[in-house]
């Protein structure tokens, strides 16, 4: 079913993000400061396409340059080289000026929502707060919006006016979803987004975010280390691994009959089984 509304995606669609060759390395320097420089590449020559509508899931493990990605794409990072195309438009050589302008069509939802939900504010203020900042609607509009997107995300009304700190986790999350879904973005980055909730909520907001996929229909880009989830979310899935895409692939094919020995040791995990050592290279 997955791969069929992909390909359904291609026959009709062009492409809302492109990555082509992308490259990101950083400096680093001794703990004297004085030390000589090494320079650590975080993304070797990254590659994919997000149809509308879909879900493309990054799985791999820590240090593996699914987070770097993920900062590139929300343009929060600039790449060292290589190409992002959004909706048509090539923004890696845009202007700060410009990216003003893109960054509210792409929203990142964090893994913990305690850290990411500012504890002074309540609830309906943390949802308006973007429209605030982007100077969209009237008051009154923009509270009607947010007890809308509240309500979608199956927080009850009546924790509109309570702070994070009088929520669960789950509902957390929830807020910031729909914190994230404020502004209408064409792309919405889930970075980890359940890892922090326990397993009968990370089930809970999963389908939550497959339901608001459904209508209108949103594009998702979801990091994450755990296999089974992804599985259960995307449309397609890349394995990185050393800052790079290892295999790729529909979901189901990638899971049930992986190539790569990371995508093997990353399945063989995520189902609780005992991890092979990796092959020798050949000689």
């Amino acid at each position: 079913m997955y791969g069929d509304r992909v390909d359904s995606a291609r026959e009709n669609m062009e492409p809302l993000l492109t990555v082509e060759n992308l490259q990101k390395r950083y400096e680093r320097r001794g703990l004297s400061g004085a030390g000589k420089s090494t320079r650590v590449t975080a993304l070797a020559g990254v590659s994919f396409v997000i149809y509308p509508k879909t879900t493309l899931a990054l799985v791999g493990g820590s240090g593996s340059g699914k987070s770097t990605l993920a900062r590139c794409v929300a343009c929060l990072e600039s790449p060292t080289s290589g190409s992002i195309r959004f909706g048509g438009n090539e923004i890696t050589c845009f202007k700060e000026k410009q990216l003003r302008s893109v960054r509210p069509q792409i929203q990142v939802v964090f893994q913990g929502p305690a850290s990411s939900l500012n504890p002074r504010l309540t609830v309906l203020d943390i949802v308006t707060e973007p429209l605030n900042v982007q100077r969209r609607l009237s008051k009154r509009e923009k509270g009607e919006r947010a007890r809308e997107l509240l309500d979608r995300v199956g927080l009850p009304l009546e924790k509109v006016l309570r702070r994070p700190d009088e929520l669960s986790v789950g509902q957390k999350q929830r807020v910031a979803i729909a914190r994230a879904m404020a502004l209408n973005p064409k792309l919405l980055i889930l970075d980890e987004a359940l890892s922090a909730l326990d397993c009968s909520i990370q089930a809970q907001v999963a389908n939550l975010l497959l339901e608001l996929q459904a209508s209108p229909g949103f594009t998702y880009l979801f990091i994450t280390h755990d296999f089974r989830m992804a599985v259960h979310l995307a449309d397609e899935i890349a394995v990185m691994e050393q800052g790079q895409i290892v295999e790729f692939g529909k979901s189901e094919r990638v899971f049930h009959s992986p190539k790569h020995f990371i995508t093997r040791q990353l399945v063989n995990a995520s189902m609780g089984m005992s991890v092979t050592a990796r092959p020798p290279a050949a000689s």
